[in-house]
């Protein structure tokens, strides 16, 4: 059995949707972990949730970055190559914390957005996208006011190159547009990795599509994909 610690920060929300993703739809063990924890060594992957941790004061993610258990996330991802996945506001923190590249703006409309939207697997050789098909459409919602993702020409261009770049945002036919895009990202980024492929990245909340009652059972397929990969290792 998988097991997947929940990071809990003051102002996470979606941590319950998270744990009831990874415990009750996937069958696997799931537990909360409180921001203040330093022992997540038990766990085979850890999810940083969505929400407006520390209330989103300076910037998305930034105190959350110096919680004590990102201490232990870093050492985690770095030294032991375990998975860590950031959704929405974790996707933040991660950029925050360096362990992604880049950083998040305001959306170009300056508005939060919430609707359902179609990404493009852009690189289904992952963790993360394992169960995926090459170029196929997952229809998610998305939840933000901060899911501009911006960085410099040679961090992008690293990132096509190593096939970091995850998911983009594109219309139903996997067409990669501008109209397709919600926030204003930069080459309609939706979700990155590094290097190493053990860390992720994304805006939209795949805890929120596991449900055909919710609009859509597409977030299984990232979900199903990271409970294939480390059982092979268990």
């Amino acid at each position: 059995m998988v097991k997947f610690g929940v990071v809990v920060f003051p102002g996470s929300n979606c941590d319950k949707d998270c744990l009831w993703a990874a415990g009750d739809v996937m069958g696997q063990k799931a537990d909360f972990i409180w921001h203040e924890s330093k022992d997540i060594n038990k766990y085979d992957v850890i999810i940083l949730p969505g929400g407006f941790s520390y209330g989103d004061y300076l910037r998305s993610g930034a105190i959350a970055r110096f919680s004590k258990v990102m201490e232990s996330v870093q050492k985690f991802a770095v030294k032991k190559n375990k998975l860590v996945i950031g959704i929405c506001n974790g996707f933040q923190i991660l950029l925050e914390a360096g362990l992604l590249p880049g950083a998040m703006l305001h959306n170009k409309n300056l508005k939060f957005i919430c609707k359902y939207i179609n990404m493009r697997v852009e690189n289904n050789s992952t963790p993360f996208t394992g169960a995926c098909g090459k170029n196929q459409v997952i229809k998610i919602p998305i939840a933000h006011g901060e899911g501009n993702y911006f960085c410099d020409e040679k961090t992008l261009n690293s990132l096509i190159e190593n096939d970091q770049v995850v998911f983009r945002y594109c219309d139903e036919k996997g067409s990669v547009t501008d109209d397709a895009n919600p926030n204003g990202a930069l080459y309609n980024i939706a979700g990155i990795m590094n290097k190493k492929g053990n860390v992720m990245g994304l805006m939209p909340h795949p805890e929120r599509a596991m449900k055909k009652e919710l609009g859509s059972t597409d977030g299984n397929f990232i979900f199903d994909s990271i409970v294939s990969h480390v059982k092979k290792y268990l």
